[in-house]
């Protein structure tokens, strides 16, 4: 559970769940996804914060979608390692020894679907002891519907529902900075 709900460079990380070929046009809202993941990883790229990516059963649902492939290989991002996983979760060994490796126990996560791969990840995340935070803008699922009972399992389970506006402004902390000028553009 979210202590202060204060994300932290220093602590931060970033999951990117299963943000597939054939996976990403059966979402309800795509584009949406596709922008704030990318965004997401832009920022991560700005702060410094560690990356891993996820995509599952890709024999069958395909790689990795650009633009997400491409700002995952980008320079300046920490990781950016793409692993292949069965298991709806994306808590699997190899990801779990890489969160472990950073050291970091914030981690923000942005993929598909909300309601399956997501859910059981924050479930395990928080289970292991992690502060997990999920901006509703930057996950999604084939239905609202889905994805709005995930959001509620969420915050019953200690996650922090959030936007990717907020994550970004909370890791900013004032303005002014380079920080503030690159990312700032991405946000209007």
């Amino acid at each position: 559970m979210a202590e202060n709900y204060k994300l932290s460079r220093d602590d931060a990380a970033l999951l990117v769940i299963d943000i597939q070929e054939r996976l990403i046009p059966a979402m309800h809202n795509p584009k949406q996804l596709l922008k704030q993941a990318s965004v997401l990883l832009i920022a991560a790229s700005t702060f410094g914060l560690p990356v891993v990516a996820t995509e599952q059963y890709p024999k069958g649902l395909g790689g990795t979608i650009e633009p997400i492939v491409s700002l995952l290989r980008a320079e300046g991002i920490s990781g950016g390692e793409i692993f292949e996983k069965m298991h709806f979760t994306a808590a699997v060994p190899a990801v779990n020894a890489y969160l472990r490796q950073t050291g970091r126990r914030q981690i923000i996560i942005t993929g598909a679907e909300t309601h399956v791969c997501v859910f059981q990840t924050v479930r395990d995340l928080l289970g292991q002891g992690y502060e997990v935070f999920v901006p509703y803008d930057a996950v999604d699922s084939r239905t609202e519907e889905n994805r709005d009972a995930a959001f509620a399992l969420f915050r019953e389970m200690g996650a922090v529902v959030t936007s990717t506006e907020t994550i970004i402004f909370d890791l900013l902390e004032k303005a002014g900075t380079p920080e503030f000028k690159a990312l700032s553009p991405l946000i209007k």
